[in-house]
């Protein structure tokens, strides 16, 4: 540490030694100050090594746990947008079967008015259709002129069949 000086009781004789006294004191205390700074200097160096390695596994742990609070919050993050997405998604799809539906009925209502039948008339004529040939035939078989008819043309009693296919397949056409 750095030493008081005492002042002296005698003017002329602190005059004539302040300078010795004085100068003697600050040397030491400059000294003890240099001494000071090179073991800080040797102890930084010797403890340097030491010192940086010990920072870098502080920061290489702050950095792993910063790492595992971020990738949780990108996976919240993500867990939270894809069930806005499916949200939307689902909102979306509803939203288009209103359209489908509206759409399919103005263009019903439009093809009514222009005097095209449905689907659904078509299928019920041709159940018509089906129920009149079998009653066509129950007729048939009960008369005897038609039994000679028969006889004369088996091939006309064919004929009506391949109609009714045909009719479902354009049936068949206008559904799709």
């Amino acid at each position: 540490m750095v030493k008081k000086i005492q002042k002296s009781t005698t003017a002329p004789k602190a005059a004539a030694g302040a300078s010795s006294p004085l100068s003697g004191a600050i040397k030491d205390s400059a000294q003890q100050i240099w001494l000071a700074g090179l073991g800080a200097f040797s102890k930084a160096q010797a403890e340097g090594g030491k010192a940086f390695e010990s920072l870098v596994k502080e920061g290489l742990s702050i950095q792993r746990k910063t790492q595992a609070v971020a990738e949780e919050r990108i996976s919240e993050a993500t867990n939270r947008v894809s069930g806005m997405a499916t949200e939307i998604s689902s909102k979306a799809a509803g939203q288009w079967d209103k359209l489908e539906n509206i759409f399919e009925d103005r263009v019903a209502k439009a093809l009514n008015k222009l005097g095209v039948p449905s689907a659904r008339d078509i299928e019920t004529l041709m159940e018509r259709i089906d129920e009149l040939n079998r009653h066509v035939q129950r007729l048939s078989a009960k008369s005897p002129a038609a039994k000679v008819a028969r006889k004369a043309a088996p091939a006309k009693a064919a004929t009506p069949a391949p109609r009714k296919t045909a009719v479902r397949k354009t049936a068949a056409k206008s559904k799709a």
